[in-house]
């Protein structure tokens, strides 16, 4: 390994001479302390007026965040990002943001509901994919909202695409932790395929991370059902990292549940605990991302991660 920091005690200065293989290092040195919010950019300016919630849960000991429904081919349609430009956000936040890709072909609907927020423009395509690029984000995940119909094929097949056109240029991350009415999630034990032949698939596809839903939070997944999960993520190709994600609306839970189910996140092994964006104002309380964060990482590298924005 080279010398790149821990991103848990990555300055502000140190993180931006990281390159994106160097961010997934300094993630991966972090030993399972790594925190990421969620921004749900359609819901609105934010929880707390004058201040986006990338900011605030930056503020409240997120180490990363990922922006949620972001529409990239109207960037004036996103209601989250309060008039700034991702570049913008970075260099409020000094911090690691990334994108969230919806997988299903564009336009796809699951029941024919009416989608609350415009799916087409968060799609993986060629275009968006670069775009994220462009627009300077540190990384994209690869997954399917709820009701968005998306397959662990469509997955598989947009990170084939991703890594075709980012190369190492992006972190990549892909899996599927929620939305498993039509498809069960990864980890879900009555799940009717294989696994482990999916994460090899994803792998091999060109993810730098795969991303497995949370126990606690999602229901019939159990601690040993993730940690064999992410066992062979990391003996499977060694270096990859893995994302469990605390979401199904427990994101909005009482602090004494978020960290109950922290512990459970800390005890599968992942490399990077997630937070959903379930909540009233586009994401989850600042308090809940404090108690994960905490239980996690403890006080010092939280405070640290409060404290060190412009250090």
């Amino acid at each position: 390994m080279s010398n790149v920091v821990r991103l848990i005690s990555a300055s502000k200065s140190e993180i931006e001479k990281m390159s994106p293989m160097e961010l997934k290092e300094s993630i991966f040195k972090s030993e399972s302390r790594v925190i990421m919010g969620q921004h749900l950019l359609f819901a609105g300016p934010g929880v707390v007026r004058g201040v986006t919630n990338s900011e605030l849960m930056f503020a409240w000991g997120a180490d990363m965040v990922m922006l949620n429904t972001i529409d990239l081919d109207n960037m004036d349609n996103n209601p989250g990002l309060c008039g700034l430009s991702l570049r913008e956000l970075k260099a409020r936040c000094n911090r690691p943001i990334g994108v969230y890709l919806g997988c299903p072909k564009a336009g796809s609907e699951d029941g024919g509901k009416k989608a609350l927020y415009r799916r087409e423009g968060m799609v993986a395509t060629k275009e968006h994919i670069l775009k994220c690029k462009e627009i300077g984000a540190d990384f994209i995940v690869l997954g399917g909202n709820p009701g968005s119909g998306t397959s662990l094929s469509d997955v598989i097949e947009c990170t084939k695409l991703a890594k075709e056109l980012l190369g190492d240029e992006m972190i990549i991350m892909a899996g599927k932790w929620e939305d498993g009415i039509t498809e069960k999630v990864l980890g879900d034990p009555t799940a009717d395929y294989n696994v482990k032949d999916i994460i090899r698939q994803l792998i091999d596809a060109g993810a730098d991370c795969i991303d497995l839903p949370c126990p606690g939070s999602r229901g019939g997944i159990m601690v040993e059902d993730i940690r064999q999960l992410v066992n062979y993520v990391h003996s499977y190709k060694p270096g990859t990292l893995t994302m469990c994600f605390l979401d199904s609306s427990v994101e909005c839970a009482d602090e004494e549940t978020i960290r109950q189910v922290a512990i459970l996140m800390k005890q599968t092994g992942a490399d990077i605990h997630a937070i959903g964006d379930g909540g009233f104002g586009g994401c989850t309380w600042p308090k809940n991302v404090y108690q994960l964060s905490v239980s996690i990482k403890g006080e010092h590298y939280t405070w640290f991660r409060m404290a060190s924005v412009n250090k």
